[in-house]
């Protein structure tokens, strides 16, 4: 298991305060979907996240930084038979997506409120079948790029735990951090850039489903998203 530093967000890690709706999920729905991590420094079997579920999915799909969650429970909606593992640090993101499950009743969903790195560190090898970082923090300024979550050391781990034959789906809409994740990604042969025109990268995929802070329009140009494949070895 790779050690990563701590988190560091581009924003806060508590916003507005929460609801008492969300408040309530928080304390009393969050524990019985939260991820086992066990104790820091412990020895650990690795986690087989399907074991999370019951009945077993059919297959895993993760997802890191999921904000405000649209995206998370767009697509456990239309695919009640994939278990979705998410990550987001954000106790506000949290809170929004329990709202959101409550509401959907929707039972393929297990989430961690934290570094997603700790997540991805703990999974079992070609665990996963499909992984998406959506818009993650940008970090624009020079001397903050090393807190950017797209480094060589963490392309290792999604290479490790995404099976051959799996994807892995970037978006951003900020083109200093569109040019850093392609060039990185690029250089790790064990993924495979999928595009075969700009159309594929500058048009929102098929499957996707639109994220609040998408529509706001925040970065420095029009959303971009990279789809890659594991290559099979």
């Amino acid at each position: 298991m790779e050690a990563f530093g701590p988190l560091r967000t581009f924003g806060r890690a508590k916003g507005r305060p929460l609801s008492a709706r969300q408040q309530g999920l928080i304390e009393a729905l969050l524990p019985h979907l939260e991820v086992p991590l066990g104790f820091p420094g412990a020895e650990q079997e690795m986690l087989d996240p399907a074991a999370l579920f019951d009945p077993a999915p059919k297959e895993i799909w993760l997802e890191i930084g999921f904000g405000g969650g649209e995206h998370l429970l767009g697509q456990a909606e239309r695919h009640p038979d994939i278990g979705f593992v998410a990550a987001e640090p954000f106790e506000e993101g949290i809170a929004k997506a329990l709202v959101g499950i409550e509401e959907k009743n929707l039972a393929n969903i297990r989430l961690h409120m934290g570094d997603a790195r700790d997540i991805v560190g703990r999974l079992a090898d070609a665990s996963i079948a499909r992984a998406f970082i959506l818009f993650a923090d940008p970090w624009p300024k020079t001397r903050h790029h090393k807190r950017r979550l797209i480094q060589p050391d963490f392309i290792a781990e999604l290479a490790r735990v995404i099976r051959p034959g799996g994807a892995l789906r970037l978006a951003t809409d900020w083109a200093d951090y569109a040019e850093w994740m392609l060039e990185r990604m690029l250089r790790d042969r064990r993924f495979v850039w999928t595009a075969r025109s700009p159309t594929d990268w500058k048009t929102p995929p098929g499957d996707h489903v639109t994220t609040r802070y998408q529509t706001k329009g925040l970065g420095d140009m029009a959303p971009v998203f990279f789809d890659f494949e594991r290559v099979v070895e």
